[in-house]
């Protein structure tokens, strides 16, 4: 059995001719995905967040209204980039959406992906300090909001406040039961996803890594994921941890299928490099349901991940996305047992 999720990178654009052409239509087309997905028996809704980019960027009032509309599906994001957030508000808001939906908040946490700016979180008033990189400043930020998640006290009250204060130091409100427990980091190298276990994080590893040893994509991620468990083993962590891959995977089962994606998918991992570092890209799959089935079948990072979310294409709207999610649990995830 594996859980089975949406990410959305929430695209949209306003020229002539687009099918999605306001940042309103695909907030609230992402609501309508969220809610036809939980009908589907999806197990949860994602979404990325990218900062100066006709795309997602402020993820907590779509997940709060998502949370909303919805009663059992999961609600996350596939990453924030910790390098433009304050953690204190972000743990307000967090606390916020997540008591909304009843405790289904899974949040998905990074150092970031290329920017669309030079540098966009000094625009947000960050700089790493001294001696510090941006990725450092990022994982910085990370533990920060860790901490007051919490729930510890840390802020001396005002003598004569407006309101009764509780005894002792105050702590950041509202604070969410549990919230702490259902934190993931998306990693990009074996480093960081060990890291992420030892800070007691569940992890999300997407169709880009860093290429450490110029094996296939999904051997790669496969033992990235392996060394994740290995380490959160051996912090002594309660519970279990949860590990989640993305792909592309699009099932051809009617002619509107095969005008969009009959040309197949990259069947073959790209190499290249991102901000200096080389990077390998997986590859994402389009065929026929049965042939589909033999090379996800192949996909052994797949297998080691107990949570997969497949990247839909937003912009064609709500009903074909509905479609592409329904194709897969129906044609697909029975017969490799994720169902």
């Amino acid at each position: 059995m594996k859980k089975i999720g949406f990410l959305s990178f929430g695209h949209w654009n306003p020229e002539p001719g687009s099918p999605l052409r306001s940042a309103g239509e695909m907030l609230r087309q992402s609501i309508e995905l969220a809610v036809a997905a939980e009908g589907l028996g999806l197990d949860g809704a994602y979404f990325r967040v990218h900062h100066f980019a006709r795309q997602m960027a402020s993820p907590f009032p779509l997940l709060a209204a998502v949370g909303a509309r919805t009663s059992r599906i999961e609600i996350g994001t596939g990453v924030i980039d910790m390098r433009y957030e304050n953690p204190l508000y972000m743990v307000e808001d967090a606390g916020a959406a997540d008591l909304i939906s009843g405790g289904r908040l899974q949040l998905g946490l990074s150092r970031g992906s290329p920017e669309q700016v030079i540098d966009g979180w000094t625009h947000f008033g960050y700089q790493p300090a001294e001696g510090e990189s941006p990725a450092d400043m990022a994982r910085r930020h990370a533990e920060v909001f860790l901490q007051m998640l919490e729930g510890k006290g840390f802020a001396r009250p005002n003598p004569q406040p407006m309101f009764p204060n509780p005894p002792g130091l105050l702590r950041l409100e509202p604070q969410s039961p549990g919230l702490r427990d259902r934190i993931w980091w998306g990693a990009g190298s074996d480093a960081t996803a060990v890291w992420a276990a030892k800070m007691g994080m569940h992890l999300q590893s997407s169709t880009l890594k860093d290429d450490e040893t110029g094996e296939p994509f999904h051997v790669q991620q496969a033992r990235q994921l392996r060394a994740y468990k290995a380490a959160w083993a051996e912090a002594g962590h309660a519970g279990a941890p949860r590990t989640s891959v993305s792909r592309s995977i699009f099932a051809i089962t009617s002619d509107l299928d095969r005008r969009y994606f009959g040309r197949g998918g990259k069947e073959r991992d790209q190499f290249g490099f991102i901000e200096s570092q080389r990077s390998v890209f997986g590859r994402s799959y389009a065929d026929e349901p049965d042939r589909l089935i033999e090379q996800l079948a192949a996909d052994e990072a797949i297998a080691e991940a107990d949570t997969l979310l497949l990247t839909v294409p937003n912009m064609l709207g709500v009903d074909y996305n509905a479609h592409v999610i329904e194709s897969i649990l129906t044609h697909v995830a029975p017969a490799l047992g994720w169902r």
